[in-house]
């Protein structure tokens, strides 16, 4: 007899795509079959939504307020600051509170999320969270369950944390062991904290790895023109991919990611403009995608209208963040180089696909570029005006290739499976 799979309360916010893109992996195991969004559920009270919608509004306003010059700056500096990561080194107790942590709190004690709470009481099975707001609130109003909370980033701020950490009952899911390291830092006991890799979509890896280990032998063809990494590394793809095909079934693609506050897309615009007669010759296709946002894509769509691109240049959208996240995977599998800038995408290096790194956004977004350099899967945007260039340059070279098989052997690809044990069999050691 098939044993029953265990469920849990899957649950995220929609601010921005992070939480989302990393909750949507793991759809399979939620109790009724979706992703709820903390801050946007039937029925949620008033007090609430304004609670959330107040927060999201005020990231993303600061977030695209930023490129005004001196004051947009200072004022993102002043936001950053309250959730700045502090360098590793030393190695100290980094465990004492944040002002912005006693705000979250502040509000918790007032009565935010004591609806959403109440409503997963009445089945207790585990919470699995994306944002640390949802576990805080789970915590502190005593829910009955297990609650995790899934880390979505490359280092992580003390805000995550509990205000007293060495009590915390969240049980942490790391996703490399920067940010398990950074976990203990912050006072969270060893046992409450589980290295399980981040949450990539099972429909670009499979069970057993069979769908990444094909995508990634036609990408290796790509991204390899000149056959220099094959020549210098023919036993390393052989071991960890296996026989090449003979050619690729995609033309050389690139994946432009813009952000849910939408900030990256000028740069998007120049570095259209400088592949613009590859793209027409057919030597490579360009993906832009925009998410949910309607107006972007009328946005991109009015913009690249008179390029005359013969259909070589898509603009990737969708209406819901479920339709989004579908067609994003797909299309990742004929990606050969994501661009963004270095948010959660930072762990899709795993695929095999190597980073464009575009400018970051914050201090989290600093230390994922930082991670991104030291796994060797990334490398920083040179100028967009010249991208026809510096871009080729790394393509002719071999680097983009050794860049996609330093993500597919040094970051974990199975997060989603690990996650999904820990639910059916409770925490595993590390």
């Amino acid at each position: 007899m098939q044993e029953e799979t265990k469920k849990a309360w899957v649950v995220a916010v929609d601010m921005g795509y992070g939480h989302q893109r990393t909750a949507y992996p793991l759809r399979a195991i939620a109790l009724g079959g979706a992703v709820v969004n903390a801050n946007n559920y039937p029925g949620i009270p008033s007090q609430d939504k304004k609670f959330w919608k107040n927060s999201k509004a005020a990231y993303e306003f600061i977030s695209r307020f930023r490129r005004i010059p001196i004051v947009g700056l200072t004022l993102f500096l002043l936001f950053d600051y309250f959730q700045k990561i502090l360098g590793y080194y030393p190695k100290r107790d980094l465990s004492k509170t944040t002002f912005g942590l006693k705000s979250v709190f502040h509000f918790i004690n007032k009565g935010r999320g004591k609806d959403l709470i109440e409503k997963f009481s009445k089945q207790p099975v585990p919470i699995i969270s994306t944002f640390f707001t949802p576990a805080f609130m789970a915590e502190k109003l005593g829910y009955p369950g297990t609650v995790y909370c899934v880390i979505c980033d490359a280092d992580v701020a003390r805000g995550w944390v509990d205000l007293e950490p060495q009590k915390t009952t969240i049980h942490y899911l790391a996703p490399n062991t920067w940010t398990r390291d950074r976990l203990k830092l912050y006072g969270v006991p060893a046992q409450n904290i589980t290295l399980t890799g981040y949450p990539l979509p099972k429909e670009n890896i499979g069970s057993q790895m069979e769908i990444i280990k094909k995508d990634m032998g036609y990408r290796l063809l790509n991204l390899d023109p000149k056959g220099k990494y094959k020549h210098l590394y023919a036993p390393l793809i052989k071991k960890y991919v296996g026989e090449l095909p003979v050619l690729s079934n995609h033309p050389l693609t690139i994946l432009f990611s813009i952000g849910g506050a939408g900030a990256q897309k000028e740069i998007a615009l120049q570095i259209i403009q400088s592949l613009k007669e590859k793209i027409k010759a057919k030597q490579l296709r360009f993906i832009v995608s925009v998410g949910t946002r309607e107006n972007l894509r009328q946005y991109f769509a009015s913009k690249v209208k008179d390029l005359e691109l013969n259909g070589w240049l898509h603009i990737l959208s969708g209406k819901t963040a479920k339709e989004y996240f579908e067609t994003f995977n797909q299309a990742l599998r004929t990606t050969d180089i994501l661009m963004t800038k270095p948010s959660e995408l930072s762990f899709y290096g795993g695929l095999g696909i190597p980073i464009i790194i575009e400018p970051s956004i914050g201090s989290q977004e600093d230390f994922n570029r930082r991670w991104l350099e030291h796994v060797g899967v990334g490398v920083a945007q040179e100028n967009p005006k010249y991208t026809e260039e510096w871009l080729f340059d790394l393509l002719e070279g071999g680097d983009l290739a050794e860049m996609a098989m330093q993500g597919f052997v040094e970051i974990e690809k199975m997060g989603t499976y690990n996650i999904e044990k820990i639910i059916q069999h409770g925490a595993v050691k590390n």
